[in-house]
């Protein structure tokens, strides 16, 4: 218990960060309509289940062109 109140001032900004980031695809993904590969429910599951991974592989390779 003493080593996770330690290491908690590390782990909340990295919490806060994942959480927004995990918001912020998920919402980029029900807005836009367009993608480079899969659709809207691949990519909500990708984000919502892949809690770190899931956000930021959205934005590097999922994201389709914007109109």
């Amino acid at each position: 218990m003493e080593a996770l109140l330690e290491m908690l001032p590390l782990l909340i900004p990295i919490l806060v960060l994942d959480a927004v980031l995990a918001v912020a695809a998920a919402l980029h993904v029900l807005r836009h309509p367009h993608y480079r590969f899969g659709n809207k429910a691949f990519w909500l599951v990708v984000v919502v289940v892949f809690l770190l991974i899931g956000p930021i592989t959205y934005f590097v390779i999922g994201r389709g062109e914007e109109q």
